[in-house]
């Protein structure tokens, strides 16, 4: 498996990262063991997750996804051969959120209890917080790496200026940097990430790792009518995406995975793959069938004829 490098970083990680929302949601825990070791059976060793995962669903508190990462370590010992990502400063509930230097002293401390480690490899910023200064914030990380806690940063939901701004900042004070972003990109949604975080990534030389890579799984070809909706409980989701447009990019997805012999779900992630500013994009799998789809994308390459018609069917 080539490895690709994250940002100015000295983290490799595999061209697929595997999302973890679905852990303690959709997925229970034996079922979360099986895609871990299932994924590093594949040869893959980028997990992202966050601790507010998955205090959405019912009777949860967050903290779900990384308590099962971390008894699945804790259980395989494999810690050092893998790449664990995970996110601060969304709303735990009780005043829990934001990039307070206090508040994030305390929740990396919870996440390391969680994942049962002493180390996070990507420690990201999940949601700018404009309530506190970005030096703040950075300074809060400088100290962390420093005493070993966290290895690299990066930040998921930032516009261009943010993220510009914050990188300015890092550059100015001598502060760590974000090395990675995390956006919502994808074959149909396009133009947020590439007519302003894209220009602002390559510039400045930060990874990108998208969610939503299969736009909540539109692009597995699973939702094609109304009448598909309830196959799933993203399925109200699809609303936003059977349009014309949507219709148009599925027609594509089917021509080229024929052509291929591959599936609609590995060419659309073959095709954030390919793409220059990306680095791995981020897929979920809520079984073992769905996680061989989600791999069997890293073999996958799209010539540049193909990667023009599927633009083109995605055009915005």
């Amino acid at each position: 498996m080539n490895k690709r490098r994250l940002g100015r970083s000295d983290l490799m990680v595999s061209p697929l990262c595997l999302g973890s929302n679905v852990f303690g949601w959709t997925a229970d825990e034996a079922t979360s063991f099986r895609i871990l070791d299932a994924f590093v059976e594949g040869g893959l060793e980028f997990i992202d997750t966050a601790d507010v995962y998955s205090s959405w669903a019912p009777g949860n508190r967050g903290g779900e996804s990384e308590t099962i990462i971390g008894k699945w370590m804790k259980a395989r010992g494999n810690r050092h051969s893998l790449i664990i990502a995970t996110k601060v400063g969304s709303d735990m509930g009780e005043g829990r959120k934001g990039l307070s230097k206090a508040y994030i002293r305390r929740a990396v401390e919870d996440s390391l209890t969680r994942l049962q480690t002493d180390y996070i490899d990507l420690y990201q910023s999940h949601r700018d917080d404009e309530d506190t200064p970005q030096a703040e914030t950075l300074v809060a990380y400088q100290e962390l790496i420093a005493a070993g806690k966290i290895r690299v940063i990066g930040a998921s939901n930032f516009t261009a200026a943010r993220l510009t701004s914050a990188l300015e900042i890092s550059a100015k004070e001598g502060l760590p940097r974000y090395e990675s972003l995390q956006p919502q990109y994808n074959l149909y949604d396009r133009a947020e990430y590439e007519q302003d975080l894209e220009p602002t990534c390559l510039h400045h030389e930060v990874g990108v790792i998208p969610y939503h890579g299969l736009a909540s799984g539109f692009l597995t070809g699973k939702y094609r009518a109304e009448s598909d909706f309830g196959k799933s409980v993203r399925g109200q989701r699809m609303v936003d995406y059977l349009n014309d447009r949507g219709r148009r990019v599925l027609a594509m997805l089917d021509e080229v995975s024929a052509d291929m012999k591959a599936t609609p779900t590995q060419v659309a992630l073959a095709w954030l793959m390919a793409r220059p500013s990306i680095t791995a994009p981020i897929a979920s799998a809520t079984s073992v069938e769905q996680l061989s789809d989600l791999i069997a994308a890293t073999r996958l390459e799209l010539d540049s004829s193909t990667i023009e018609k599927l633009d083109r069917a995605a055009a915005y």
